[in-house]
């Protein structure tokens, strides 16, 4: 969440946040399914068709007919073929694969496209249409899971719930899209409206669900209430959310979420040791979503695309996020309660409406961001409603922060950083590369309440950025969205070295280092 201010007038949204990657369909990817379905499944292929019977044996030419039957059959190391057709069932998937035999595998049969439809399905609780609950070595692979919708205001569906203790559960290829609750939310936090795309929650201490893959999904048309399209929540030590599509839904796009009682012992109850990287993420508005205001159209612009609400030592990086509300979030809205140890790097956010990353309490009651480092990332015409969010905002409560080799360009607005609070210290920002079309005294920066005009007089009242620039970063093509930068970009070779750069890639995969030092931005030029 954060608390948004203008230089006109003090406005509080209520903010719960929120590439290259290109989606595929299972039939695309029919091959690669196939094989990793094979790939460490020693047991029995079996077979589920519209057709079939749950009292044949299951095999190709006498399929069953539930994937539930399935399910309840499959040990270690079996995989279950879902041939193509719709199939209106809740999976409960309560058998784990092993170490040594293999996975349990879900998957479309290759060159066809299995699909659940909750149509008609009741929702009771929190509840998914594939719901896996502690369960250990399970594959999902290339399946379709739409239409599981409720009225209620006591459910909440979900396309793919991950819940309990366990270990690796991998979610792959699979295509997720009108999950909904349309309940009308009531009281004074408008509570009661919310749903899933999908979900991993750590409910149980101290066992925690661990070795989380997400990978492939595309997600959209979601209708999600004060929930969110993609989040891990609770016990969940280790996790990858990675190449995933999410697009065209009313809330938060990937959320990673600590403090919020979902394991019953507070101290594993962070979303913790994770990686989320190439993700694509679009859309994303809640501005047509009645949990943040009673009105529609209601123009809260509270939705992100990545936020990280109490979550720790994760890294979120080469993902791309754009025509959001908001781009990249890390922040606490628990009271004495911190997002820390995250790092943010070789992202290209542009095009979102509040801003394009914010850190820190949306106010004075709510926690902090510690401990955190904001790097090489390309910062586009964010702020996009002029409202003067800049294209990074600090908030309260931001403590031990490093924010070094980004590039920042200005949008309509001409504010670049925007601090209203003093409760800040110990952040590190230095090394960054600033531009705007109004020109350097044009430009604004806002630290600790104060504002200024020009990279001088901020460099003088703050004391920040003693090494930073003010220059065109010169992109490729910033009209057609392509933020590579060329090779005579005053970026080349002008950054700070960092310990969290140390062996890795920019926005593409290649190496950060190319030359003499790193660039500036998400994008090392080669």
């Amino acid at each position: 969440m954060i608390r948004y201010s203008s230089k006109a007038a003090r406005l509080l949204i209520v903010l719960l946040l929120g590439a290259r990657m290109t989606a595929c369909s299972s039939s695309q990817n029919s091959a690669g399914i196939e094989a990793a379905a094979a790939e460490g499944s020693q047991g029995t292929v079996y077979y589920v068709a519209p057709g079939g019977r749950d009292t044949q044996p299951g095999s190709m030419n006498a399929p069953w007919k539930t994937i539930q039957h399935a399910a309840d059959q499959a040990g270690p190391g079996s995989t279950i073929y879902i041939r193509e057709g719709v199939y209106q069932e809740r999976v409960k998937i309560r058998h784990s694969g092993s170490a040594a035999a293999g996975y349990i595998t879900f998957a479309s049969y290759p060159g066809e496209q299995a699909v659940l439809d909750g149509t008609g399905v009741k929702v009771s609780g929190l509840q998914g249409l594939i719901d896996i609950a502690d369960a250990s070595y399970i594959r999902i692979q290339g399946l379709e899971v739409r239409n599981y919708k409720t009225h209620s205001r006591s459910a909440v569906p979900v396309g793919i719930y991950v819940h309990g203790s366990g270990q690796q559960i991998q979610l792959t290829v699979n295509h997720v899209h009108h999950i909904a609750n349309t309940a009308v939310p009531t009281g004074p936090d408008l509570t009661g409206r919310d749903a899933h795309g999908i979900a991993v929650y750590g409910d149980r201490a101290p066992a925690a669900l661990k070795q989380i893959t997400i990978d492939g999904n595309e997600l959209h048309h979601l209708v999600l209430g004060s929930s969110e399209s993609l989040v891990v929540n609770g016990n969940v030590d280790g996790f990858r959310v990675e190449n995933n599509r999410i697009y065209n839904s009313d809330n938060i796009g990937i959320d990673l979420i600590g403090f919020e009682g979902t394991s019953p012992d507070v101290r594993y109850d962070q979303a913790r040791s994770g990686i989320v990287r190439g993700n694509r993420i679009y859309h994303i508005s809640s501005n047509h979503n009645p949990s943040y205001g009673p009105k529609l159209p209601n123009h809260s612009n509270s939705a992100g695309g990545i936020y990280v609400d109490g979550g720790r030592d994760s890294i979120i990086e080469q993902n791309y996020t754009y025509d959001n509300d908001i781009g990249i979030e890390i922040a606490s809205e628990h009271a004495g309660r911190s997002t820390s140890h995250i790092t943010v790097r070789s992202n290209v956010i542009y095009n979102n409406r509040q801003t394009g990353i914010a850190m820190g309490g949306y106010d004075e009651e709510r926690g902090s961001t510690t401990d955190s480092r904001i790097v090489n990332n390309t910062l586009y015409h964010n702020d996009s409603l002029g409202a003067g969010n800049g294209q990074l905002l600090l908030q309260y409560d931001t403590r031990n922060n490093v924010i070094r080799n980004n590039i920042m360009v200005a949008g309509t607005s001409g504010v670049l950083i925007y601090n209203e609070y003093t409760r800040n210290s110990g952040n590190i920002v230095d090394h960054n590369l600033y531009f705007s079309q109004d020109g350097s005294s044009g430009s604004t920066w806002v630290w600790k309440g104060r504002e200024y005009s020009g990279l001088q007089a901020y460099r003088t009242g703050s004391g920040n950025d003693l090494h930073s620039l003010w220059a065109n970063p010169q992109f490729l093509n910033e009209m057609a969205d392509d933020y590579h930068i060329q090779p005579a970009s005053p970026a080349v070779d002008s950054g700070s070295p960092d310990p969290v750069l140390q062996d890795t890639e920019d926005m593409d995969g290649q190496p950060r280092v190319s030359g003499k030092a790193v660039d500036i931005g998400a994008d090392e030029s080669t």
